[in-house]
């Protein structure tokens, strides 16, 4: 035995050197984000920017790989059974909380299979709609729609989407009856909601920012905590009627549970100096997107909170996806 003793220990202490040394040698390969949704969609697109910085800052490839379907459910769940080694890496939206409810038989659960990495960032929408619409603030909105409940409409891009779920919030939030119209694209509910067949919409101010300064459509509200930069003009559904009301998009980074926190953090530092920086700012603004830039920890209590709020709103309203 104790001709076996002192190999034995040696290799403990080369094992317990491993874990630091790996974590700071981290990335030593390249790295996969998944992203659940398919090409050519702003998930993709700001999926593809911080790959760009990761591996321009780490020294490694970082790819993209494009895993749609099932509302983002497949790639996700990929991920989250992927080796926590921090080589899989999972892009996420505000839909991966709102799916939180909306899903419950989901072969995942976000926050025990995943893991905070860090926020890129969010955007701001607005209520619009057609200018036939004897409504042009929220507080008039609300009145009609009390005054005549279950007539008004308000398109989105589908079931559990950014756009439904910010109206079923509205609904729940100034108690009104108000139909949800789905569509299988953005596009299609944008062209009906111009043409006045459908009463109202929320969507991306990005999008909508041109037919609004076109007088399209009018700009009712926006949904942020603060006004939009780009509609400044525009007041806030919090301070016009609703008060409280927040629903914005956002993007982020999570990795499967039981990545060393060292690689998080390293990925967490990295994702914030990319939001940090002042040119990135300035693009980003004029898409009307804003940087997001948190602890993990901190972005760890937002994905609750998120979640335990659209749980709630799912809850109220009885919202489900068919």
């Amino acid at each position: 035995m104790p001709n076996f003793r002192v190999p034995i220990l040696a290799c403990a202490a080369l094992a317990s050197l491993c874990g630091p040394a790996a974590a700071q040698d981290y990335p030593a390969r390249p790295v996969k984000i998944v992203v659940p949704f398919a090409s050519g969609g702003s998930g993709d697109i700001f999926a593809r920017v911080v790959g760009q910085h990761l591996s321009e800052a780490l020294k490694q490839p970082f790819v993209i790989e494009n895993r749609p379907g099932a509302g983002s459910i497949i790639g996700s769940d990929a991920v989250a059974k992927s080796a926590p080694d921090g080589y899989t890496l999972l892009l996420i939206s505000s839909a991966h909380a709102t799916n939180e409810s909306l899903v419950p038989n989901k072969p995942f659960v976000l926050m025990r299979d995943l893991v905070a990495v860090a926020p890129i960032n969010y955007f701001d929408m607005a209520l619009v709609a057609p200018p036939s619409l004897p409504a042009n603030n929220v507080a008039e909105l609300i009145a009609l729609a009390k005054a005549k409940p279950g007539t008004l409409n308000f398109a989105s891009s589908g079931p559990g989407t950014p756009y439904h779920m910010a109206g079923e919030l509205f609904k729940a939030m100034a108690k009104v009856q108000i139909q949800h119209v789905p569509y299988k694209l953005a596009s299609a509910a944008r062209t009906d909601v111009i043409g006045g067949q459908v009463q109202m919409m929320f969507d991306a101010v990005g999008t909508m920012a041109g037919n609004i300064q076109a007088k399209q459509v009018k700009a009712l509200g926006t949904i942020g905590k603060t006004r939009s930069a780009t509609l400044p003009d525009v007041p806030t559904l919090s301070e016009s009627g609703v008060p409280g009301y927040e629903a914005i998009s956002w993007l982020g980074i999570m990795a499967p549970t039981g990545t060393p926190k060292a690689t998080v953090d390293k990925l967490n530092a990295e994702i914030g100096k990319l939001a940090s920086r002042s040119d990135v700012k300035a693009n980003w603004a004029k898409q009307s997107m804003e940087p997001s830039v948190m602890s993990p920890a901190d972005y760890d209590k937002f994905l609750r909170g998120e979640i335990d709020k659209w749980a709630e709103v799912v809850r109220v309203s009885g919202a489900k996806i068919e």
